[in-house]
């Protein structure tokens, strides 16, 4: 098969498991932050849940980095998948026995599947030609909205699954999301041949062996962030939107609830914000690949910060201001997200790709922690508004990177 057939049977692979892997993980987002709650019995810790799933999201996206750079895509992805799985069940496990810790390991294990579902666009980029990347990129990001608009609509009929199984209403989702990462896995553990990251390796060694490349030597971490400072621009950036996103989003289910807004409600808000965060993805690519990808990052900084400003103002329940705010933060991150990745994976050295890609989750998915943590201490004893403040710092240092960035591409000329 060669490299063009390849990629499209890479990204259509891609497609269909991002779909089912998507709703495994957002079906439960709606609800983790109420789940944790309830079983904690504090407010303050409502936030633990999904703090724990983006710090295992972060020691995954290591984890899985080696194991594709040693055994390729496929078995990365399958391996991510099948981890979030079994913490997914790990959740419903602990709602039944209204343990906190089995939620708090059965988070971790669930950020592998978030670690699989960032790592996939990667994926889509191994094959692609270097003015194809953000769109190849951005298709695989755009998949995600398959699933993640319908995950969180599907907490209402969840709920009634948890009454027909007998256990509690707030585990339903994650029930259900056992099944779609599990579907995710067979997906990629079938259609993902030839495996695009050993193919491209093939295809590069041949092309040295002929004479119209020259031989890379794996180059340590360090040695590539300092020859390629680009690369820690869109880190920062990454992790800077990544954040604000987090913090956001994971408090926003209990603001709404402090007003009496009902769960199928709180649903569609979140659906809403997903929707912005996937849907776009493609007019993103297309604008990565025409406008150059800094240039989207500052674009993204931009709308996050309008974004916090109407959640800011928004009242406890449901209000214009929550369904606004929680839109217009996925598009922000969107924009945000595709651009910085477009730029670590052009400039990444395919020798190192993996390493650097994984570090740049990692980066992305401990500042979220950090972020994650902070909120539900914030929203405890400050309130969602001041949440809304503490997200905008982190909103600002991704237009700096934004402007690093874009100082750096044209001082170098060098294309992302």
């Amino acid at each position: 098969m060669d490299a063009v057939a390849a990629q499209r049977r890479t990204v259509s692979t891609l497609v269909g498991a991002q779909a089912f892997g998507a709703l495994g993980i957002t079906i439960g987002i709606a609800t983790a932050s109420l789940l944790a709650r309830d079983i904690s019995g504090s407010e303050e810790l409502a936030g633990t849940a999904q703090t724990a799933q983006v710090l295992g999201a972060a020691g995954a996206s290591w984890l899985l980095a080696r194991l594709m750079a040693a055994r390729g895509r496929r078995i990365g992805l399958v391996v991510g998948y099948l981890l979030g799985a079994a913490g997914s069940a790990l959740a419903v496990l602990a709602g039944v026995l209204e343990s906190m810790p089995v939620l708090l390991f059965g988070a971790v294990l669930l950020g592998a599947t978030s670690s699989a579902t960032y790592a996939s666009r990667y994926a889509a980029t191994d094959l692609a030609p270097p003015d194809g990347r953000g769109r190849a990129l951005s298709i695989v990001v755009w998949a995600t909205t398959l699933g993640a608009v319908a995950g969180p609509n599907l907490t209402g009929p969840s709920a009634d699954f948890a009454d027909w199984a007998g256990i509690p209403e707030l585990t339903g989702p994650f029930a259900l999301g056992t099944a779609g990462m599990l579907i995710a896995a067979v997906v990629i553990g079938v259609r993902m041949r030839p495996d695009p990251l050993l193919l491209a390796r093939s295809i590069h060694a041949g092309q040295v062996a002929d004479g119209t490349q020259s031989a890379e030597e794996k180059q340590p971490l360090r040695t590539v962030l300092a020859e390629r400072p680009v690369i820690l621009a869109a880190m920062i950036g990454l992790a800077a939107a990544h954040a604000v996103m987090v913090s956001v989003m994971v408090m926003t289910p209990l603001h709404m609830e402090h007003g009496g807004a009902a769960l199928k409600i709180i649903g569609v808000v979140i659906s809403l914000h997903v929707l912005g965060m996937f849907a776009f993805a493609p007019v993103m690519g297309f604008a990565v690949d025409r406008l150059g990808p800094a240039t989207v990052l500052a674009a993204g900084g931009v709308v996050l910060l309008v974004s916090l400003l109407l959640c800011g103002r928004a009242p406890e329940g449901s209000s214009t201001e929550i369904f606004g705010g929680l839109f217009l933060l996925g598009v922000g991150w969107s924009m945000a997200t595709v651009s910085a990745s477009t730029m670590v994976a052009g400039h990444a050295p395919l020798s190192s790709v993996t390493e650097v890609q994984g570090t740049a989750d990692l980066v992305m998915n401990l500042a979220a922690a950090i972020g994650g943590a902070a909120s539900g201490v914030i929203v405890g004893e400050y309130g969602f508004s001041t949440l809304a403040g503490f997200a905008s710092v982190f909103a600002f240092a991704a237009l700096g990177a934004a402007a690093y960035a874009g100082l750096l591409i044209r001082r170098t000329g060098a294309v992302a």
